[in-house]
């Protein structure tokens, strides 16, 4: 008989009444299925109550340090003998262990205590101790002060010689003119032989203190060359044991698919752009559900991601919203794993936008202020020419220059300006440069405000691992700040005006849904907040110098939410 699978977790509640889903899940943009809403409620409630371990997700108040929080995958499964059920992971470690009963394992455990991983680590240990011993080598360190005195007593002696042979000089350009003066000619010549000797003799004492230093300097930067190059040697074979580890470390997570196709990490990366796997592949949860199911011969059905505690510092993670699977680090080993699974196509693949509207609020010869409708782009996409900037180039042929003087998210609608020549773009570039353009956003925000108004400064840089996500970055980020008050409060949410001072990628959103900016996520933002029919965010005034007429004009247009 076989045994029963620990890692296979049954519905609690009755789920006969619930229709399997007809096709896997895209990882990068879904709404979670009820059946994976059940079973991730199922393990939000055991998380709650668990006794096996202990992790503060700092649900009580605010944790210091990395890793409080964390994602959790639910993956909705059929096993061999027909019955429908889920498995539970958690990306990297938690409570500092890799393995927690009903929780699938790591797709490779190498922290195992008999692992190459421990093998090799404790290899690289022994290097850099034998370096840090010699560093602190009381020959090592002598050898160091040796050197250094050697050079502050040479550049003295030298220095005192230089100084000597310069007085010197003088006295005998001195005692030469009073010679020339005060001798007969043959008195002069002994005088200046004499001079000339003298000259030749401190010359020579010159070139011999010169290279009696350099000999001594030589044998005392010798001594330490010989122990400096012992520790560089022991540098160079830590790091070449640390890289050859870490090429071990990714042959061993190796991956399948559905097929039963084999791949690790170093094949899956290597024609990426990145060309080697990022530092935690392979250890976030879909990545470990898959693999575990392909083990157990359980058919994947669908999946759903959720992140549990107190959010990163730098990255917006909101507890118990769902999110999409990481594009850095998950999708190159997704786009493996997914094969022979019948996947849903991508929703942003999907959408049609041939009935958006751009709406023309302003038109004159040089420039025109349009209304762009939510979810459609500015410039055109990898898989979507469809833009702002195509339709604009189609409609107007015979314009010049860009055409775009400013962008809008593609989830974002509102106002926008259309150069129709070089001149006027150029103008309003520069209007953008200096800030004399005037932008005001609306949007509605999930969650009551208690203050009325104020200002976020948050830098921002984009998230190389999850674009286009992007990140509050203090070392690396650039400069964004807004400003904001309060409309209107309604039903639990916050209607809000926003005035962007600088204009980042992102930044009203990620300003918004920060917990050191207002968070407070606008409603329907699906990557720092919950979807919901559209994004709640408008860019409804604009105000402006019309390039031809110096004269201030402002649009206004409500959102239709």
């Amino acid at each position: 008989m076989k045994q029963k699978d620990s890692c296979f977790t049954y519905f609690k509640e009755d789920i006969s009444g619930h229709s399997l889903p007809e096709q896997f899940t895209y990882p990068f943009y879904y709404e979670p299925h009820p059946l994976c809403l059940i079973a991730a409620h199922q393990l939000q409630e055991h998380l709650s109550s668990q006794t096996d371990w202990e992790h503060d997700f700092g649900l009580n108040g605010f944790v210091e340090g990395p890793n409080v929080g964390k994602m959790f995958g639910v993956l909705l499964v059929r096993n061999p003998e027909g019955e429908v059920g889920f498995l539970s992971a958690f990306s990297g470690k938690l409570a500092g262990e890799s393995h927690h009963p009903g929780f699938v394992p790591p797709v490779s455990d190498i922290l195992a205590v008999d692992s190459f991983y421990r093998k090799g680590e404790k290899e690289i240990m022994a290097i850099n101790q034998e370096r840090f011993d010699l560093e602190a080598s009381k020959q090592y360190q002598e050898a160091i002060k040796a050197f250094q005195e050697c050079l502050d007593e040479s550049e003295l002696q030298l220095g005192n010689k230089k100084a000597e042979l310069k007085k010197a000089k003088e006295e005998r350009k001195i005692r030469r003119e009073e010679g020339k003066t005060g001798l007969n000619s043959e008195e002069f010549a002994l005088l200046e032989k004499q001079l000339n000797d003298e000259s030749s003799r401190l010359h020579f004492e010159w070139k011999d203190l010169k290279r009696h230093w350099k000999k001594v300097r030589d044998e005392k930067e010798h001594e330490l060359s010989e122990i400096e190059g012992q520790i560089k040697a022991l540098k160079k074979k830590s790091r070449e044991r640390s890289n050859r580890l870490q090429r071990e470390i990714f042959e061993q997570y190796q991956f399948l698919n559905r097929k039963g196709e084999n791949r690790d990490l170093l094949d899956i990366f290597k024609e990426t752009s990145l060309g080697v796997p990022p530092s935690g592949a392979g250890e976030c949860s879909l990545p470990k559900l898959l693999q575990y199911a392909y083990l157990q011969d359980y058919e994947p059905l669908a999946m759903a991601e959720f992140w549990w505690g107190q959010s990163p510092k730098s990255e917006i993670r909101k507890h118990g919203f769902f999110y999409p699977s990481c594009k850095g680090k998950c999708e190159p080993i997704l786009s493996h794993m997914l094969v022979g699974l019948d996947v849903a196509a991508s929703p942003m693949q999907s959408i049609s936008t041939s009935d958006k509207h751009l709406g023309i609020v302003y038109e004159d010869e040089d420039l025109l202020v349009i209304n762009k409708p939510e979810e459609f782009l500015s410039v055109p996409g990898k898989n979507n020419m469809d833009s702002v900037y195509d339709r604009m180039a189609k409609q107007y042929p015979e314009a010049t220059g860009p055409l775009m003087v400013h962008r809008l998210d593609r989830a974002t609608s509102g106002l926008m300006l259309i150069a129709k020549n070089k001149d006027t773009h150029k103008v309003l570039q520069d209007q953008f440069l200096t800030k004399s353009i005037r932008k005001r956003y609306v949007a509605w925000l999930e969650g009551e405000l208690s203050e009325e108004a104020g200002e976020i400064k948050l830098p921002l840089r984009v998230d190389l691992e999850d674009r286009p996500r992007q990140l509050v970055c203090y070392d690396h980020g650039k400069p964004a700040h807004t400003r904001w008050e309060v409309v209107e409060r309604k039903e639990g949410r916050t209607k809000v005006f926003f005035y962007p001072i600088t204009g980042r990628t992102h930044q009203l959103r990620v300003h918004a849904a920060h917990p050191d900016g207002l968070n407070a996520p606008i409603v329907g933002d699906d990557l720092y907040g919950q979807k919901d029919r559209r994004l709640h965010l408008h860019a409804e005034r604009l105000t402006f110098i019309h390039p031809r007429t110096n004269q201030g004009m402002t649009f206004q247009v409500d959102p239709e939410f």
